[in-house]
C-alpha cells in the first residue's frame, strides 16, 4: 500500500527523530537506514520543500528535522513525499456516478480513511516510546546488540 519513498522517508525521518537534537550527515543517514544515498536524498530534498527537516552544508551541518518529535505526524511525512490519495470520484470517469462512490470504492475510501486516522494520530514519538521497542527501526542482525 505504501511506496518505497514513503518507507524511505518515514524510515529516514524516524533515524532523525532519534538522533534529536543533533543532526545527521546523508551518509550516516544512509548507513543507518539502509536506503541508498542517491534515493535518500531526492526524499530529504521533498522532506525540506515540505518544512519537515532542515539541511545545512558545512562543518558543523547536517540534516535535522524541523518540528518536535511529539507533533510530527507519520501523515505528514508520508504526504510531504507522497500524498495518500482519497477516491473523491469515480476512478473510471463514469457519469452516471458523479461524485457518488460505488459500493467498491466508497468502501476502499473507506479503507484510505482509517489509514490515514491512524497515521495522523502517530507522532514521531509515539514510535520512539512504544513501550517494549528497543528502536524505532528494525534491528540490524549483523550489529551486535
Amino acid at each position: 500500500m505504501f511506496s518505497l519513498t514513503a518507507e524511505y522517508a518515514l524510515r529516514a525521518v524516524a533515524h532523525l527523530a532519534r538522533e534529536t537534537p543533533g543532526s545527521c550527515t546523508t551518509v550516516q543517514v544512509s548507513e543507518a537506514t539502509r536506503v541508498p544515498k542517491a534515493y535518500l536524498s531526492k526524499v530529504l530534498q521533498a522532506l525540506n520543500r515540505a518544512g519537515i527537516v532542515r539541511s545545512q552544508r558545512g562543518v558543523g551541518g547536517g540534516i535535522t528535522l524541523v518540528k518536535p518529535v511529539e507533533d510530527l505526524t507519520l501523515l505528514e511525512v508520508i504526504n510531504a513525499v507522497e500524498p495518500i490519495n482519497r477516491i473523491r470520484a469515480c476512478p473510471l470517469g463514469l457519469e452516471t456516478h458523479g461524485l457518488r462512490l460505488c459500493s467498491l470504492h466508497h468502501r476502499l475510501d473507506a479503507a484510505l480513511a482509517l489509514v490515514e486516522q491512524v497515521l495522523r494520530q502517530t507522532t514521531m514519538a509515539d514510535l520512539l516510546t512504544e513501550s517494549g521497542r528497543e528502536d524505532v527501526l528494525c534491528a540490524d542482525p549483523d550489529q551486535p546488540t
